[in-house]
Formats: structure tokens, C-alpha cells, sequence
């Protein structure tokens, strides 16, 4: 089944342009590394479920959060799938301008915190500017109903204006309970943080208090810049909800309170690796002593199911990374989901594969990634083919045109142009033979190096009987 996943995926460049239309909002991504001699242009297969990748540049996430001990093994990261749904609910106009890197608008925060905090109470406002069909409206009700945002006295709300770093800092105050000085001008990193005016020294210093900033991304910009970005919002949040009781009954003035995470110790059940897992495979691992979680006791042996979100396979000078969400504990009638945002995860025990298991499975898995690395060479080499054909006729095309118009050199230029085309075609039909074959022996040699030298895959896997501890 995987390896048909597999071929699958690599031969269905044809309808990448449909695809991309139909996506809604992918949130999880799986790369194939494409291991080439001379470089090859990626392919790209969105569906509405997730992306996949094929060649390419595959990197692991910025301010990706790993699990110590296992740098290429990645915990799904809130902000990351805060900001995706925030562009999956645009608009395609809209999702097509998103940039997480600019400066965040009053109707993202409201997503954010509406969304980020799962408020539920809604009450419809009468602001001018927010239609029904406005793509954050349900958002922007439930956070004016939560009392954490206002409009003006106009009567607008003004959704699509960015907000101001001092602004976002009042809002993230009127949420949190945290005591700071009220009149010193706000100092972070060791530097005192610009463009926030006098009233809004006190809420600063709550949020630098806090320490949601501390794993915010681009530091300087939090100092230096007028606005934070959708970012930097989206981390902020994400940072509240691993360090902070939120209990939003009573709305969302006030609803965070101080509190030390949780600490849950798992022994995996089962294998994930980039070099086979998939995105949306579920997997299981066992509690290895007792944990509190909502005033409910779950003993050691309880069951943690988690999913891999995102995937990117090894490749020549790629050591490829999985990325796996904690998602529920249960036990007995008892259950519990986590939190999307993990504070810290660290392996304590570490495992190889056995020699037995690694032996048996290593012939699947090279024939999979062989196949996938000969389907992929193939659907490049059509994909040359056809494009060359198109070009080659429109050259003539243009030939006997310009010709007949009485533009015979137009026509001569064109008919060179024919020849150039044809011996790119070629160039490239060669190079990406060349490729496949060495992207072939590329996967022998490294299905190789893992039956014998096992170590060399370790950080980029979750190993059966592994323990790990995971902060929420």
C-alpha cells in the first residue's frame, strides 16, 4: 500500500495545477527527497488532505521544536497550524498574499485568539465593515463576545488594518494574570523595546513577564519594529498555552493563570522514521508511570496515540525529518486530549532497530524508495519531452508565420530556436538519466548503511521501546 502511495504520488505531476486549485488549506506536508548528481526541479502534489513534495529543497521547518536527543525528529508546532488555518479560511485572494512574515491584522489576532483558545460564546456585532461573508467574522464575534477586543466609535471594526505591537501587548495582557511595574518603559533582551507609548508600558511588561515572548521568533524585530508579525502572534499564543491554566467560562479577560506543565512519560509501541513513515499514520505508546491530567489520574500503562503530520525523506545530503503530533491518553472510560503546543520533549532512553527487524524490513523499503526515485527520473523525463514538443512546434509555428508576414529573418531566428530546443531536450533527458542512476545506487548504499551501521538513521526516527518525556 505504501509503495503504491508512492508511485502513485510521483506519477501525478499531470495534474498538479488541479490540485493546487483544490487545495483548502493543507496543513501537513510529506517530501520525497529525490536523490540527483546534477539537481533536479521538484515536483509539487497538494490535495486537500496535505501537501506532498517530490525533489526540490526539502529543509526541516525554521524554529522547528525538536525532541532532544533526536534532532530531525520534529513535534508539531501550534503556531504552524495556526497560521495554516488561518489561510485555508481566506479567501484564494486573499491565501494567495499571506505572509506569516508580515505584520498581523486586528481580524488575524482575532482568529488567533478565537480559534487559539477555542472560544465558543458568540454574540453577532453591528460593526459596518465586518460583513457575514467576511472570512473571519464567526472569529471576530467570539473574541468581541470574550471581551479581549473592541471595535472604534465609529462602529467599525476595521479588520483589515494591521494592529500595533503595543495594541497586541494590551490584548495578551487583558488575558493573562501576571503582576509587572506599570510605569518603566518595557525592557527585553536587554534592550528597551520601541514604538510602545506610555500607556501601554504596563501591558508590555506583563507580556515580557510572562515569557511568551522568549521562543517568538526574530528577536530584534520584537524590539525594534512597530508591529509583530502573524508569526509572532501566532508563537505568542502558542507559548500562553503551554505555560498558562486557560479556562475561558467566564470569557477571556483574565482566563490565563500561571501553572507548571505536565510531564508524561511514553514508551513507543511502534516505529516512525522519515525514511518510511507517512503523513497521517497514527501510532501508540504506552505511559510508564502515573500522570494528573484535569483532576483525572491515568496510571502507568495507559495508552497515548499521536499522529505523523509532516514528513521529509532522506536523500543525498539530506538527513530528512519526521514530524509527529502527541494527540489524546486514555484509559479505561477515561480520556484526555492534549494540548496542540508541547513545551519541551526529550528522549531518555534510546534504541536502534534490532538486527532481526531491520534485516526483514530493509528489502521493502528499498524496493519502495527505488521505485519511487525510477517513477520520479520517468515522470521528469516525460515531463521534458513534453514541454520540448511544445516548444519545438511553437518554434516553427513562429517560423512559418513570421515567413508568410514577410519577416523572413523573424522566421530564420525561430527555426534556429527549433534546434536549441532540441538540444536542451536532450542535455536534459541525459542528465536526468545520469540522476536516476545514481539516485538508484544512492538508495542501495543507504539501505546498506542502515542494516549494518543503524546509528546513522537514529536521529531522524522513533524506535520501538524508545522512552521519552513530554512537557505539555
Amino acid at each position: 500500500m505504501r509503495l503504491s502511495r508512492e508511485i502513485l504520488a510521483a506519477l501525478s505531476v499531470v495534474c498538479m495545477t488541479s490540485c493546487v486549485a483544490m487545495a483548502g488549506g493543507p496543513s501537513d506536508i510529506q517530501a520525497y527527497a529525490h536523490p540527483t548528481l546534477f539537481g533536479s526541479e521538484g515536483h509539487s502534489l497538494v490535495t486537500a488532505e496535505h501537501d506532498v513534495i517530490i525533489g526540490g529543497k526539502i529543509c526541516k521547518p525554521c524554529h522547528a521544536k525538536t525532541i532532544q536527543g533526536k534532532q530531525n525528529v520534529v513535534v508539531s508546532r501550534f503556531a504552524k497550524q495556526m497560521l495554516n488555518d488561518i489561510k485555508g479560511k481566506m479567501d484564494s485572494r486573499r491565501a494567495g498574499l499571506f505572509d506569516p512574515k508580515m505584520p498581523v491584522l486586528r481580524s488575524e489576532l482575532a482568529f488567533i485568539i478565537a480559534d487559539g483558545l477555542e472560544l465558543s460564546a458568540v454574540k453577532p456585532n453591528n460593526y459596518t465593515d465586518v460583513a457575514s461573508e467576511y472570512w473571519a467574522k464567526d472569529q471576530i464575534d467570539r473574541a468581541l463576545t470574550a471581551d479581549v477586543m473592541i471595535g472604534y466609535p465609529d462602529s467599525t471594526f476595521k479588520p483589515d488594518q494591521p494592529i500595533t505591537k503595543a495594541e497586541v501587548f494590551a490584548t495578551f495582557a487583558k488575558m493573562m494574570d501576571v503582576s509587572a511595574d506599570k510605569s518603566a518603559a518595557p525592557v527585553f533582551e536587554g534592550q528597551e523595546v520601541k514604538y510602545v507609548p506610555a500607556w501601554a508600558y504596563g501591558a508590555a511588561n506583563e507580556v515580557i513577564s510572562s515569557k511568551i515572548l522568549n521562543s517568538a521568533p526574530d528577536k530584534d524585530k520584537i524590539i525594534n519594529d512597530q508591529y509583530l508579525s502573524k508569526e509572532q502572534v501566532a508563537y505568542m499564543l502558542g507559548a500562553m498555552k503551554a505555560n498558562f491554566n486557560i479556562d475561558t467560562s467566564n470569557g477571556a479577560a483574565n482566563c490565563a493563570t500561571k501553572c507548571e506543565p505536565i510531564a508524561i512519560k511514553i514508551k513507543l509501541s511502534e516505529r516512525i522514521s522519515a525514511r518510511t513513515s507517512n503523513v497521517g499514520e497514527t501510532f501508540s505508546a504506552k505511559t510508564t508511570e502515573d500522570v494528573t491530567i484535569g483532576g483525572v489520574c491515568y496510571p502507568a500503562g495507559s495508552t497515548v496515540k499521536g499522529v505523523v503530520s509532516g514528513v521529509a525523506r532522506p536523500g543525498v545530503k539530506k538527513p530528512g525529518y519526521v514530524e509527529v503530533r502527541f494527540l489524546s491518553i486514555s484509559n479505561g472510560d477515561n480520556c484526555a486530549d492534549f494540548p496542540k503546543q508541547v513545551n519541551c520533549a526529550n528522549v531518555d532512553v534510546s534504541k536502534n532497530p534490532n538486527i532481526v527487524s531491520r534485516v526483514l524490513g530493509a528489502p521493502f523499503s528499498a524496493v519502495g524508495r527505488i521505485a519511487g526515485v525510477a517513477g520520479r527520473t520517468v515522470s521528469s523525463a516525460v515531463e521534458v519531452v513534453a514541454n520540448g514538443v511544445e516548444e519545438y512546434g511553437s518554434d516553427w509555428s513562429d517560423a512559418f508565420c513570421d515567413t508568410a508576414s514577410l519577416h523572413p529573418l523573424k522566421g530564420l531566428k525561430s527555426v534556429g530556436s527549433s534546434f536549441v530546443t532540441i538540444g536542451k531536450g536532450v542535455y536534459n533527458i541525459t542528465k536526468l538519466a545520469a540522476s536516476g542512476v545514481f539516485g538508484i545506487c544512492y538508495e542501495f548504499v543507504d539501505e546498506a548503511k542502515y542494516i549494518f551501521v543503524p546509528n546513522t538513521t537514529n536521529d531522524s526516527s522513533l524506535n520501538p521501546d524508545e522512552e521519552l518525556t513530554i512537557l505539555f
